[in-house]
């Protein structure tokens, strides 16, 4: 078989059976197997390059929602997690250079599930039209899964991601606890993952 013969690892050729199924058959297992699979490595994978829990919460949902958006456009000439891992970075440094955030060193090589080492490369230059668009398909993306929230969580998010508010500027404008805010975007998070995974007939 010539997958094999290329030398992918069992795992990466489940995840090849695991698109199949997700994009042709539209299997919800598919889905929510790939994101139990990567969550925790994307999500420590980013919060190692911006060292904020809640906004890598945030960009690692933008990440599978983003991946799972364009599942039918993947190529099989290298891992699922390669293609996700570049996913989340390209996210990520987006979202670095519009904060202007100091990190420590993105030059970290990162290794997919089959041991090939997946780079990030970082443009040094000012921002760009490029970002400029990359940024609105992002946020494009991201609300067509925010429309399909109930009420009570599209707000949260609406005032967290698009307006961009901190959580204590959300809790102020809400009349809310912090840990109430935090507690119910978490949540609205959970969602969103479900909403990417195609579960949304269930919320």
């Amino acid at each position: 078989m010539e997958i094999n013969e290329r030398g992918f690892s069992n795992k990466a050729l489940e995840d090849f059976d695991l698109i199949d199924k997700a994009v042709e058959e539209k299997d919800q297992t598919a889905y929510a197997t790939l994101m139990k699979r990567y969550k925790k490595a994307v999500y420590f994978m980013i919060l190692k390059m911006i060292r904020d829990a809640d906004d890598a919460e945030d960009l690692t949902m933008e990440a599978f929602a983003k991946a799972f958006r364009n599942l039918h456009r993947f190529k099989k000439d290298y891992t699922f997690s390669t293609w996700l891992f570049r996913i989340a970075t390209n996210n990520t440094i987006d979202f670095i250079r519009k904060k202007k955030l100091k990190t420590m060193s993105l030059n970290t090589t990162l290794s997919d599930d089959s041991g090939n080492s997946v780079t990030i490369d970082i443009e040094d230059d000012d921002n760009n039209p490029q970002d400029e668009f990359i940024k609105s398909q992002r946020i494009e993306m991201v609300r067509i899964f925010v429309d399909k929230l109930p009420p009570k969580y599209r707000k949260l998010v609406q005032l967290r991601y698009f307006d961009e508010l901190s959580y204590e500027e959300i809790a102020q404008a809400l009349e809310k606890p912090l840990g109430t805010v935090k507690a119910q975007l978490h949540r609205s998070r959970e969602l969103l993952y479900e909403i990417a995974a195609g579960k949304e007939k269930h919320i």
